[in-house]
């Protein structure tokens, strides 16, 4: 019985085939999912580019309203703005994706 299943390589090719077809398909996962991301992450950049794009400023004027008798004003309010500046990241000059290597700095004990 011992000297049977020694000889017996009946399920060592399948086991091997699957090995070896399990290991391309992680390795093209991998490979597609990077893809996928690099996809994602434009995608996103772009969005961050409209968005970016949109004009935040506004202006607006008081007004004021005189009292009947000519005793000063009734009601007033002043007026506003805010004017819109470019951000840091705005039209991409952030670059979030493939930064160069950085070396480590020294270990401290």
């Amino acid at each position: 019985m011992l000297r049977t299943l020694l000889n017996d390589e009946a399920g060592f090719i399948v086991s091997a085939e699957l090995v070896l077809v399990a290991t391309i398909l992680v390795i093209g996962m991998i490979v597609g999912l990077s893809e996928v991301q690099h996809a994602v992450v434009a995608e996103l950049n772009d969005v961050a580019d409209a968005i970016g794009e949109v004009n935040q400023s506004y202006y607006y004027t008081g007004f004021s309203k005189e009292s009947q008798h000519g005793r000063g004003l009734k009601a007033y309010t002043r007026g506003s703005e805010f004017a819109d500046t470019a951000d840091e990241c705005d039209n991409n000059q952030c670059d979030i994706d493939c930064d160069v290597p950085v070396n480590e700095g020294p270990k401290r004990n």
